[in-house]
């Protein structure tokens, strides 16, 4: 089951979304959840954060994309942190990586907020 908590830390225009659990199919409905929590107060740049995922497949895979297509539409980026080496790997392969800026933790992504780079699809 994918649970989620949405936070956003003071003075950025970042939301945090923190997800656990698995990420396939029964992932929809709380990951959409978590985007319309997550940008109700307009956020710039949303962040993924995979810290407590067990499990990403290859439906998990394309959710995360709609997450992307959907942000890009609104104006928005999304980051990821807390990737596993193994998932890391994946975004690279399917390249999430050129689309998503990945970072080792929540801090460090909070840090890059201030100068996220722009990529063009």
């Amino acid at each position: 089951m994918t649970t989620y908590n949405v936070a956003q830390p003071a003075s950025t225009t970042l939301a945090v979304v923190t997800l656990s659990g698995q990420i396939d199919r029964d992932a929809m409905e709380p990951l959409t959840a978590a985007y319309e929590q997550a940008t109700t107060d307009n956020p710039k740049t949303i962040l993924l954060d995979f810290g407590d995922v067990d499990y990403i497949n290859s439906t998990g895979i394309a959710l995360i994309v709609g997450v992307l297509g959907r942000a890009r539409a609104e104006g928005r980026t999304v980051q990821a942190c807390g990737l596993t080496s193994h998932y890391t790997h994946i975004f690279e392969i399917t390249r999430l990586a050129d689309f998503i800026s990945i970072y080792p933790d929540v801090d460090s992504a909070v840090a890059g907020a201030t100068t996220p780079e722009e990529t063009q699809l």
